[in-house]
């Protein structure tokens, strides 16, 4: 009785063993990204031969068994991450949930395998697997700060070079796409943007829709404030280039104010670490005379 269970096991999870490989061996696996400026962004990718590039195709095939997983609206938050990202890697949304899932993976493994052979319970594993977890979205969050604080400074210094464009006979455009062109043969955050602004207008879109997309690939304060400023002067009628000379004056000031902020907070700031450092100072001096004065 007992080896008529035993070959019974053995066969169901044979079975079980063979249906799971034929499910995985039919996932339709996505094909990497080719067109588009994510196309761009994972040929670089690939062409750079890194870590990405080894892992590529794991990730297309996690992406295709994690895809049906994800809702619409998760998706739609992921995608509109990404594009803040400029498509870091020319990852799609359900490759960005794959990624997080393999850095799970493999961060849980490690930290459970050393906890493992260190002695320690393996429970360990649970918060490597969540920090995994949420190292691409971090990643991806460090690299959207990054360009938004290199679009934030550039833009004061375009819009007054478009205005200046503007004054010597160029149109809203052609200055656009002169403070656009790449610089030492490549194209900054703040280039990238403005390029992706005039492809959207030589499609056919309205400056008014091109503008308001720009903000929100970029809702930072200036961006913000440079695109309601032209909309507004496209709809009243006022000079354009009176208007970005105006605007990129008032950011500039608004710039200079933030420095002057930081560097307000930045003494206040350095109170605590220069008391520490008058402790530390302190105690080198007093420490051999207390010592002897103890008698230790």
């Amino acid at each position: 009785m007992t080896l008529s269970i035993r070959i019974a096991a053995c066969v169901l999870m044979a079975f079980a063993l063979g249906t799971f490989a034929f499910v995985i061996g039919n996932v339709p696996v996505p094909p990497s990204p080719r067109l588009g400026l994510r196309g761009v962004q994972r040929k670089l990718a690939l062409d750079s031969a890194g870590l990405f590039a080894t892992a590529e195709p794991l990730i297309r095939f996690l992406a295709a068994l994690v895809g049906p997983l994800q809702t619409s609206s998760l998706r739609a938050r992921q995608e509109a991450q990404l594009r803040r990202a400029d498509y870091l890697l020319g990852l799609t949304p359900d490759e960005y949930s794959a990624l997080s899932v393999l850095s799970a993976l493999l961060l849980g493994g490690i930290v459970g395998g050393l906890s493992f052979a260190a002695g320690y319970s393996l429970s360990l594993a649970l918060p490597g697997a969540a920090l995994g977890l949420a190292l691409p979205y971090l990643q991806i969050q460090e690299v959207v700060r990054t360009r938004f604080k290199a679009i934030t400074r550039g833009l004061p210094h375009a819009i007054e070079i478009s205005a200046m464009c503007m004054g010597a006979g160029l149109d809203f455009p052609g200055a656009l796409r002169l403070v656009s062109q790449p610089t030492k043969g490549k194209a900054d955050a703040l280039a990238s943007e403005l390029s992706a602004l005039l492809e959207e207008l030589e499609l056919g879109h309205t400056r008014k829709e091109a503008l308001e997309n720009f903000a929100q690939r970029v809702p930072t304060r200036a961006v913000e404030d440079f695109t309601h400023a032209v909309i507004q002067a496209d709809q009243k009628g006022n000079p354009l280039a009176r208007v970005l000379q105006v605007q990129g004056r008032m950011l500039n000031m608004r710039r200079s104010v933030a420095a002057e902020e930081a560097a307000a907070r930045a003494g206040v700031l350095m109170i605590a670490p220069m008391v520490l450092l008058l402790g530390c100072i302190m105690l080198l001096l007093m420490g051999p005379f207390l010592v002897k004065g103890i008698g230790w």
